[in-house]
């Protein structure tokens, strides 16, 4: 009758965990990025999906069995079961220490070899196609808004950008404040945006759509609005696109830019016809050693 109630007791407990499993689950999916990095859209963020997936599964190899022998070993030597081996002298087993240390040391060899390999494939300043081909777009991280400014067509945005389906663009990236953090979930790699210092990042998208881009470094009182949105689309609407920001009457100079850089919070979306080509290597010798000397 003992057992029966310790058993019970046990299997009470398992429940409410699986119950407040079951409350927390929704929660998890419903949060977030709405799992994007789970839903890529470009070659990089694949491959980024694949090293979670993977690094995820070997952790499991050992968590699973602890979870499961925090219910198992609890339930078999509780208090009522009479027929549990009782060994008060036991210290030392030689199969419990080889599994304990080679499962361990196994799990570490090929997480070590993963991310050695995939440190390297996913290495942001790796261009993914010809560079004859790529799109280039200078970006700059204010406050609290992203400029972009694309050299080859002379025109610069603000919190939005178009890019083509399956050309290779180059993101060459700095801030013109703190430090930021440049991050399109469904494309790939997040790298940091530093003032005074040019980082590159090489993206593509592999379907048309409309991605969310944001800033994943806090970085003050407008973080929250520090976002922006890609439209991947062919050729065609990347053109027109192009042409529509053309039409605007704003232009981006030495004059302009002032305004630009003044704090702002939940930026709206603006379009330059025309930019000054020294604007972006401007931004970076603002901040470097040699003009603070001068």
């Amino acid at each position: 009758m003992q057992e029966l109630v310790e058993f019970m007791r046990i299997y009470q407990m398992i429940k409410n965990v699986l119950k407040c499993i079951l409350v927390l689950l929704p929660t998890l999916f419903l949060s977030g990025c709405n799992l994007a990095l789970f839903d890529p859209k470009g070659p990089v963020a694949e491959e980024a999906k694949s090293l979670i997936i993977i690094s995820v599964a070997l952790m499991l190899i050992i968590i699973i069995p602890v979870l499961m022998m925090i219910v198992y070993f609890p339930y078999k030597y509780r208090k009522g079961n009479k027929n549990a081996e009782y060994k008060p002298n036991w210290e030392h087993s030689t199969k419990i220490e080889i599994v304990v240390w080679t499962v361990p040391t196994l799990i570490v060899i090929a997480l070590s070899y993963v991310t050695y390999v995939t440190s390297h494939s996913l290495d942001p300043r790796k261009p993914l196609g010809d560079a004859d081909n790529q799109l280039v777009i200078q970006v700059v991280a204010m406050d609290w808004k992203w400029l972009f400014i694309y050299p080859e067509q002379g025109i610069a945005t603000v919190n939005e950008i178009s890019i083509p389906v399956d050309r290779p663009v180059e993101f060459r990236i700095t801030s013109d404040t703190v430090m930021n953090s440049f991050f399109i979930p469904r494309l790939g790699s997040q790298i940091y945006a530093m003032a005074g210092m040019e980082n590159r990042l090489h993206l593509m998208a592999s379907e048309p759509g409309t991605f969310r881009g944001v800033s994943a470094n806090y970085s003050g009182f407008g973080f929250s609005g520090m976002k922006f949105k890609v439209h991947a689309t062919d050729q065609q609407g990347f053109d027109a696109w192009v042409a529509k920001v053309k039409a605007s009457p704003k232009i981006l100079d030495s004059e302009t830019l002032p305004q630009l850089q003044q704090k702002t919070k939940d930026h709206p979306v603006e379009y330059f016809s025309t930019v000054d080509g020294q604007q972006f290597e401007q931004l970076i010798e603002k901040y470097s050693g040699a003009q603070n000397v001068e």
